[in-house]
């Protein structure tokens, strides 16, 4: 995975500020530093925590620590999740720093604003003013969005493949009407208002209104490659897109990028009008 990449804060239908919950209290570190963070150097500085769950392992800074143990639950269904499309195990490592000017620094990037969590590739970084702002469902659709970037990886993909997957993975079981995870879009669509294309790297560049609809076009997008073709197809393509070129990859299969278009923005109208 070549670059940063993360899920807004402000996913439709779960943002709700809520108390973090009760929970045993998190690993001391005084025996040392666990070998998955012993590169996080970032995070010595201050008093750590570290959360373990069934494959996960979250660590934390200044954080509470029923946070900590919540997360750690949370990443392991996020990682049965991804498990679950990807087909094979995933071990979620996520790191909590105390603040978004922290999460910044960790992630490599400048600003973190309006972002919930980022994936850099090896881990997840929770973005904890964004984070704090989602409902327990808009926690694990972000936990399992980013977490589905470090397990599937980004190299050579398209934005609207690369984060329509994470958004078909992050949704697929999370018991959300089409209307409700894309109330931005349905807005549009019945306003009369179909997007012509797939969105582009600009669209991913985006704020408000404008930049939910990037995301839930891509996610529509997969969505239908999945209803239409089979996950596994999904599944297959995405992964041989990495190699050979999205284009490449969907010829394999019979597809081109212009009838993917047209049965993708029929599928919208039908999902949403």
């Amino acid at each position: 995975m070549s670059g940063i990449v993360g899920r807004r804060a402000v996913v439709a239908g779960l943002v709700l500020a809520v108390a973090a919950p009760g929970g045993a209290a998190p690993e001391s570190w005084s025996a040392g530093v666990p070998d998955e963070l012993a590169g996080v150097r970032e995070l010595w500085r201050g008093e750590l925590g570290v959360a373990r769950g069934e494959r996960a392992l979250v660590a934390g800074q200044r954080a509470d620590p029923g946070l900590l143990a919540d997360l750690a639950r949370r990443a392991d269904a996020a990682g049965r999740r991804v498990s679950g499309v990807l087909g094979r195990p995933v071990r979620p490592l996520v790191l909590v720093p105390a603040s978004g000017e922290q999460a910044a620094r960790l992630a490599g990037v400048a600003d973190v604003r309006g972002l919930a969590a980022v994936a850099d590739g090896r881990r997840v970084i929770v973005v904890p003013e964004g984070f704090a702002r989602l409902n327990p469902t808009g926690r694990d659709v972000v936990l399992a969005h980013e977490l589905t970037h470090v397990a599937a990886g980004t190299d050579g993909l398209p934005g609207w493949l690369y984060e329509g997957f994470a958004d078909y993975v992050a949704y697929r079981d999370a018991g959300l009407a089409v209307t409700v995870a894309a109330a931005e879009l349905a807005a549009e669509v019945r306003a009369g208002r179909l997007p012509d294309e797939l969105p582009g790297a600009g669209d991913f560049g985006s704020r408000g209104d404008a930049l939910a609809r990037a995301y839930q076009e891509a996610w529509l997008a997969c969505r239908f490659l999945a209803e239409s073709a089979g996950e596994g197809t999904l599944v297959r393509l995405y992964r041989d897109a990495q190699s050979v070129g999205t284009d490449r990859a969907l010829a394999a299969r019979g597809l081109t990028l212009g009838g993917l278009t047209r049965g993708w923005r029929a599928y919208v109208r039908d999902q949403l009008g």
